[in-house]
């Protein structure tokens, strides 16, 4: 009883703010708490023409094509491995990018800088597929020109298996590489200069106060961004996967991930509880994987973990 009254006096006093965070509220609802209804359509047998309530309850029947897929074991670790490439290069690069922007000096030069190497995160993947075709085309490509020149036989990219690995990480860490050390440029700028200075009297050079006072103030952001990372270890980006290798069948074994196995899935059988049932062991897996990680995170460094 007490604790309602002492909610009744808090929106009794600040009511305007109130009123400010309700079309916050109302939106959080509608479009992250109402759809979460839709996760019963992973254990339905659901037709449009039936409708919501009057599909068919299947249980666990909908999980099944993704786990007696011989390609199961295949589609789950590209999908990992991907991701784990993902996390540790664009860490390591963005947190390399976000330290030396932050070393350039005047005013204008820095936000060039930065605007380039953010430049990629807002292109689509369609439109980058045509830069990467431009590169690897057999006939006219980049590549095979500048081999040919050396006295090289050209490469047909599009059938070749082994260099797409390299090919759609290399993508993955550049497109978005230049968002994350957005994060990271504006924690170091938030870095008391003090400590700094301190350090030069103690005579640091330049990399021992990156290792020392830069570091050690990044790693709680750092932790957030990894945390929320393996979050989503078990989602890929979908245009990554489909577009950039232009859906050739040769290139399965390597490119095709979950997200592309269940849009191809759905697409050939049109069973919206597959697909829905794949989104909700996704969205499960990725819980644990958080859950996880901030447990361990805790343990080793508990300054850092979430809660």
């Amino acid at each position: 009883m007490v604790k309602k009254n002492a909610f009744v006096k808090e929106v009794r006093t600040k009511w305007p703010l109130f009123i400010m965070m309700l079309p916050v509220i109302v939106f959080l609802l509608i479009f992250n708490y109402l759809p979460m209804v839709g996760t019963l359509l992973a254990f339905m047998d659901y037709t449009p023409r039936r409708g919501f309530f009057g599909s068919d309850w299947v249980g666990l029947r909908n999980f099944q094509f993704l786990f007696r897929s011989g390609d199961a074991l295949i589609i789950a670790r590209n999908t990992i491995l991907y991701n784990v490439g993902f996390i540790v290069l664009g860490t390591i690069f963005a947190l390399f990018l976000a330290i030396a922007i932050n070393e350039l000096r005047g005013r204008l030069v820095p936000r060039v800088h930065q605007t380039i190497i953010l430049l990629p995160y807002f292109l689509s993947w369609t439109v980058v597929s045509y830069f990467v075709y431009t590169f690897l085309s057999y006939d006219m490509g980049v590549l095979n020109s500048i081999l040919n020149a050396f006295g090289r036989d050209s490469i047909i990219w599009y059938n070749e298996r082994r260099y797409w690995p390299f090919i759609l990480t290399f993508l993955g860490v550049w497109k978005g590489v230049g968002y994350s050390s957005v994060f990271y440029l504006s924690s170091i700028m938030s870095i008391d200069t003090e400590y700094y200075e301190a350090s030069l009297v103690d005579g640091a050079n330049k990399w021992q106060q990156i290792w020392n006072i830069t570091l050690p103030h990044l790693m709680p952001i750092v932790t957030i961004l990894f945390l929320l990372s393996v979050g989503s270890i078990f989602n890929s980006d979908f245009g990554l996967f489909f577009v950039i290798p232009r859906q050739n069948g040769l290139l399965l074994p390597v490119t095709q991930t979950i997200d592309v196995y269940v849009y191809n899935a759905l697409i050939r059988a049109g069973n919206i509880g597959m697909s829905a049932a794949a989104g909700f062991f996704q969205s499960v897996v990725g819980f644990i994987c958080v859950m996880t990680a901030n447990t361990v995170i805790k343990i080793k460094m508990p300054d850092y973990a979430l809660f």
